[in-house]
């Protein structure tokens, strides 16, 4: 039985359940233009800043750039007061998004300090008066990621998932890890398999995928209705190709070669200069570049090299010394 299903909610149908997760500083339209050409079926937008769209920040609204060739596309939203999330919500209305998300898991401390993020699980009612906000003024699905609580005293993700889903979210994204947690220990797959249980509404699912094999254990066993790649994906937007066919019940592919990561990382750097200017770029990419290289014969020189690069020539020399320039071409 083929594990890719398409994903229905209000007002949206997405034609399959292989997701790229928001992550801050890494999701923007370079990467994710990356991402949609493998296979992922919604991208979602780095963390936005309600309060920064509504003050104008220009920094706030350049998250939001769209890839050509994002057909869906998710637009992630922090904050912690309705008035603002609303306001932010209207502003968005222009570009179309597919749907908004409300970000209950993010355990930054600027982010904390503000009352956003992970800060409102431990207030599911105020959780509910985001999404009405937020609802109130759009016709796109609202939806909501959390983790499993504040800590282990405090596994409350089913009240805050009812919370969220009786002001109207459409979707509820797991991460089984605590605020305290943090990214350390093991995601509990089994608390997703819960929430899928219990809640009428969708219920998608994150955490410690890493591979394509793991997509597919977390949607056997859960039974969730997408999956979102996160980590694992960094500087490799082909697990969206192999996921696709290991779902399909095709078999294996034989995973990307060193000539087509360094290809890809190049591409990723030029709709990053498109983007924010070479210098910006160059020095954004040199994250990326580690992760493209992770994994590689000889990676680890190459990634100490990459700290010194300015410009995109340095990564083409990097790249043209590591596999000679006719592989490149």
């Amino acid at each position: 039985m083929s594990l890719l299903q398409l994903v229905r909610l209000p007002n949206l149908t997405i034609p399959g359940n292989l997701f790229m997760a928001p992550m801050a500083g890494y999701t923007d339209a370079a990467f994710r233009t990356l991402c949609v050409e493998q296979g992922a079926f919604l991208c979602f937008t780095e963390m936005v800043s309600a309060e920064g769209l509504v003050r104008g920040g220009k920094p706030t609204w350049a998250l939001l750039a769209r890839a050509e060739n994002e057909e869906f596309w998710g637009v992630q939203l922090f904050g912690s007061e309705p008035r603002a999330l609303a306001a932010a919500v209207r502003l968005l209305a222009p570009l179309r998004p597919s749907l908004l998300d409300l970000n209950c898991g993010c355990s930054v401390p600027k982010v904390l300090k503000s009352g956003a993020g992970a800060a409102l699980l431990r207030s599911p009612g105020r959780i509910g008066e985001l999404v009405r906000a937020m609802r109130g003024q759009t016709d796109a699905p609202v939806t909501v990621k959390i983790r499993s609580g504040w800590d282990s005293s405090s596994l409350n993700y089913l009240e805050v998932a009812g919370e969220a889903c009786r002001a109207g979210a459409a979707a509820v994204c797991l991460h089984p890890r605590t605020r305290v947690q943090g990214f350390t220990g093991r995601a509990d797959w089994s608390q997703i398999a819960n929430l899928k249980g219990r809640l009428e509404a969708r219920v998608f699912g994150s955490g410690d995928v890493f591979s394509a094999a793991d997509a597919a254990r977390l949607a056997r066993e859960t039974g969730c209705d997408a999956v979102f790649f996160a980590r694992g994906a960094l500087g490799n937007p082909f697990l969206f190709s192999e996921a696709r066919r290991l779902f399909a019940g095709l078999p294996p592919g034989p995973g990307p070669s060193p000539t087509e990561r360094l290809q890809a990382a190049l591409r990723q750097l030029a709709g990053a200069v498109r983007l924010y200017g070479e210098a910006t770029a160059c020095r954004e990419m040199r994250k990326h570049f580690c992760a493209y290289t992770r994994g590689l014969p000889g990676g680890a020189r190459l990634r100490g090299l990459a700290v010194a690069a300015r410009q995109v020539a340095d990564y083409q020399a990097l790249a043209e010394e590591y596999l000679g320039k006719k592989d490149l071409e």
